[in-house]
């Protein structure tokens, strides 16, 4: 296995950037979540490591090899992707060990990376069966062994979870997980899914338009996003942003943001007096509170069982979303009063960057 090095990676269409001068550094053994919104440029970084994409600027470096002129077969990596792509005259022995075939692996080497693979996969019970009789998440199994069996020096994961249905999607998550543990293996994956970025990652590049906006822990994003894309990308359901504006009261930060009013008892040192402010909270971190700053009309409830989502109507007819523990009997058209501590909200100026307190 080996770590990944980008420098400068940029790609054209012709004059569209697509993605414009991404840096990045991977360490061996690293498990990295590419996740962003669809057209953010993610599956297209993702095929330039791979090769399947021309690179326009920049330095890809596998291990402590430059690879923008090597072939894909020739550049370490294994990839699976969205689509299983197995053949379906084929058993899942034939499947796993076919690229095994085709570079004339011996047959007794072949046999023995075919079987280790499908015992790390538990799926020795499945060598003898033909696609159409397995399940989705034993397809992608068959998919994942055939990369296993090629002993990639990074595996390359193509939103591989996106055909399986809710259930199967955590099944697989976690199998991943495992499988990252048991081969000590450099893995990057490409999602729009927030959640499995969340899971899965080590660490996690947040793109946007081409550009990496914050990478950093599944925590460190979680809580000082570096941004209010970041802010509000991350996090389910997603952080509650409001606009307003902040003074100086009694030496205090008095923030009034969508009607919101509270008071912070340090002034980020980077804060103007009567500047532009974005407030971020976080879903989870209000509570019910009769002398609550929040005060609106119920929209929504959800009742999840072990939480309640909320859906409340401010003031000045913006929205917020409040997650409550428990089964909270709130009802529709019902006023309430939430409440948060001050220390845990997020502010960012007016050009939509993170003010660190």
């Amino acid at each position: 296995m080996a770590g990944l090095t980008l420098r400068s990676v940029y790609k054209n269409y012709g004059d569209v950037p697509v993605i414009k001068g991404v840096d990045l550094d991977i360490q061996h053994g690293e498990f990295v979540v590419f996740v962003g919104p669809s057209g953010c440029g993610k599956s297209t970084l993702l095929r330039m490591i791979a090769g399947l994409e021309d690179i326009t600027g920049g330095e890809v470096r596998i291990g402590d090899r430059v690879v923008n002129d090597v072939e894909p077969r020739d550049r370490g990596v294994a990839m699976v992707f969205q689509s299983y792509a197995l053949y379906p005259h084929m058993s899942v022995y034939d499947n796993v060990g076919f690229g095994l075939k085709l570079a004339n692996t011996p047959k007794d080497v072949r046999d023995r990376k075919i079987r280790e693979a499908a015992k790390v996969l538990q799926m020795e019970h499945l060598l003898g069966r033909k696609p159409a009789q397995l399940s989705g998440g034993q397809r992608q199994r068959v998919a994942i062994g055939r990369a296993i069996v090629r002993q990639p020096d990074v595996f390359l994961f193509d939103e591989p979870l996106s055909n399986l249905d809710a259930a199967l999607r955590v099944d697989m998550r976690m199998e991943l997980a495992r499988l990252h543990h048991d081969l000590d293996a450099t893995m990057i994956y490409v999602t729009h899914d927030q959640v499995e970025a969340m899971t899965l990652a080590d660490k996690i590049v947040v793109l946007n338009g081409g550009i990496v906006q914050q990478v950093g822990s599944p925590l460190e994003l979680y809580n000082a996003p570096a941004n209010l894309f970041v802010a509000g990308f991350i996090g389910s359901p997603k952080m509650n942003l409001l606009t307003g504006q902040f003074d100086m009261v009694d030496n205090q930060l008095q923030v009034v943001a969508d009607g919101v009013s509270f008071r912070l008892p340090k002034a980020p040192g980077t804060l103007a007096r009567g500047g532009a402010v974005t407030l971020g909270i976080r879903p989870h971190e209000f509570a019910l509170d009769a002398a609550g700053p929040v005060k609106g009309i119920v929209q929504l409830v959800e009742q999840l069982g072990n939480e309640t989502v909320v859906r409340v109507r401010l003031d000045n007819a913006s929205e917020i979303t409040a997650v409550l523990p428990g089964q909270e009997t709130l009802k529709v058209g019902s006023t309430v009063s939430l409440g948060f501590d001050p220390g845990h909200v997020h502010l960012f100026g007016a050009d939509g960057n993170r003010i660190s307190p």
